[in-house]
């Protein structure tokens, strides 16, 4: 119980961060204007009424005003950053070059490091 409890807290605190609740509001608010007007119109006239930018309701009001005080409070670098990660997705990469060794590249261990000079045992040695 107290593992769902911390992930549904936690859900939400991510959602009040990213702004998604506004958004969450407004589909509340769009849904309950719709409904209100399918009681007295037409499906498709109420459908038309809900989203009709020059009536909103309350709650159409209240969720555009703190949309705006929360774009008002972001600071400068957040707002601008949108462009600069569009021009870090778009960045082309140098591809590499891939050359072959010179000749004048080192010999390889084997013909510099020391040789074994006597011979192996035949039969391992007991102590």
């Amino acid at each position: 119980m107290r593992k769902k409890f911390s992930i549904a807290c936690l859900l939400f605190a991510w959602l009040c961060a990213n702004g998604a609740l506004l958004d969450a509001v407004q589909v509340f608010a769009w849904g309950k204007m719709f409904s209100e007007n399918a009681r007295v119109m037409d499906v498709a006239e109420a459908l038309r009424a809900t989203f009709d930018p020059e009536k909103p309701c309350e709650l159409c009001r209240g969720v555009a005003a703190a949309k705006e005080t929360a774009a008002q409070q972001l600071p400068a670098s957040v707002e601008n950053s949108g462009a600069e990660k569009l021009l870090l997705a778009l960045h082309s990469v140098a591809l590499p070059d891939f050359v072959s060794p010179s000749a004048d590249w080192p010999a390889t261990l084997a013909s510099v490091a020391p040789s074994r000079t006597e011979p192996v045992p035949v039969p391992p040695p007991r102590v």
